[in-house]
């Protein structure tokens, strides 16, 4: 039996507006687009779940979604949805939310609602995304690696997908200069993706950084997924830096939202030999501004906020206690130096190079140590097979 808009009212009085947003989303077959256009028609969220059925339906939903708001279905859904967000520590942002990400809302198909972790006012900071493949080369995750860290130290957000290869690496940058970074899940919330970057976002959340998703609890690592957040992860920054991808990386899409988003692009140029430098090569033929170091995006950013940044960072580095994030906590000794020198950012080097480059006044064992040592403080990073490159 189809429900009247006077029944439905009264109850719609004593419904929370953030259970409203979240039934939305829990409609299946709605998605954001559709969902943004059903409340200008109906001129509120409220006003969506006081239509009948006949009124949803006439709207252009689907049956199966119409039904599902004229039954209460989605109302249910959102009543267990809200409850499993609360138990994942999570904040719920809605589209019209004063908090809502400003640059976020002005997408052409901005999340209903997002779900967040950490410190959501972070969303709306200025920030840089840093995308690329799965699968980069030592000078991919070197360069991700550098520019993070550079660009977080000097206060920026750097904003990315926490997926394995060039995302890992922005991410680890920014910790690594004890600076502020954006996890954008193609997952929920509350389902961490990779499983080996647990750690990762419990750093992200202890230096005041953010996890963040579209996507219901528990919802699964979906192939779909990734590129749907894509838009989310070039929507929330004022660029997008590419370090590299290969021809039909799914980098592609985010370079195509951000040019649609009518944001900067950004991309580091590669050895044209590589496959994973396709991306950026291709990007910077048609447009995009090579990038080489972190000044090469900070002149690029609005004066207005070069200027807050700037004081921000003069600030922090007055501070004894952050002193640390900007000078070398402890010298090299002469040995560490020498061997040190020999590993490169950009290309690994092999265990037997080394011994055959320093030997016979270093031996095998003082290698062995000094290479530990290196490692042990983040000089330097063990990849697969013995072999070693610079970690900055």
């Amino acid at each position: 039996m189809e429900k009247t808009g006077v029944s439905a009212n009264v109850t719609m009085n004593a419904v929370p507006r953030t259970h409203l947003w979240v039934a939305l989303v829990m409609t299946a077959g709605l998605g954001p687009t559709r969902g943004r256009k059903l409340i200008e028609h109906f001129g509120g969220a409220e006003k969506v779940f006081e239509a009948t059925l006949t009124e949803l339906e006439a709207a252009g939903l689907q049956a199966h979604s119409a039904q599902s708001i004229a039954t209460g279905k989605s109302q249910e859904l959102a009543q267990e949805e809200l409850v499993r967000a609360a138990s994942a520590g999570a904040e719920i942002l809605c589209l019209d939310d004063a908090a809502y990400p400003p640059l976020l809302k002005q997408i052409y198909d901005p999340p209903l609602v997002l779900y967040v972790r950490g410190n959501a006012g972070l969303l709306s900071q200025p920030g840089i995304a840093v995308v690329g493949t799965r699968h980069p080369t030592p000078y991919g995750i070197g360069m991700s690696e550098r520019l993070a860290c550079d660009l977080a130290s000097h206060g920026l957000a750097i904003i990315s997908g926490m997926a394995r290869g060039v995302d890992t690496g922005a991410h680890r940058g920014a910790i690594h200069a004890k600076g502020k970074t954006i996890a954008v899940f193609g997952t929920g919330i509350d389902v961490i993706y990779p499983r080996e970057n647990k750690k990762m976002a419990d750093s992200i959340l202890s230096l005041g950084g953010a996890l963040a998703s579209e996507f219901p609890t528990t919802t699964f690592a979906a192939p779909q997924n990734f590129p749907i957040r894509n838009r989310i992860i070039s929507g929330l920054a004022m660029g997008v830096l590419v370090v590299e991808a290969g021809e039909y990386s799914g980098t592609r899409i985010t370079a195509r939202c951000a040019l649609e988003q009518g944001r900067e692009l950004f991309a580091v140029p590669g050895n044209v030999t590589n496959k994973n430098s396709w991306g950026p090569n291709t990007l910077i033929k048609q447009g995009a501004k090579l990038t080489a170091t972190w000044e090469d995006i900070w002149e690029e950013l609005p004066p207005e906020i070069k200027h807050r940044l700037e004081k921000d960072f003069e600030k922090s580095i007055a501070e004894p206690s952050n002193r640390t994030l900007f000078e070398e906590a402890s010298p090299l000794s002469p040995q560490e130096k020498r061997i040190l020198a020999l590993i490169k950012a950009d290309e690994a080097v092999h265990i037997d190079e080394l011994v055959e480059k320093l030997e016979p006044e270093v031996s095998s064992s003082e290698l062995f140590a000094v290479l530990f040592e290196l490692e042990l403080n983040g000089k330097i990073k063990q990849l697969p097979g013995k072999n070693f490159v610079r970690s900055f």
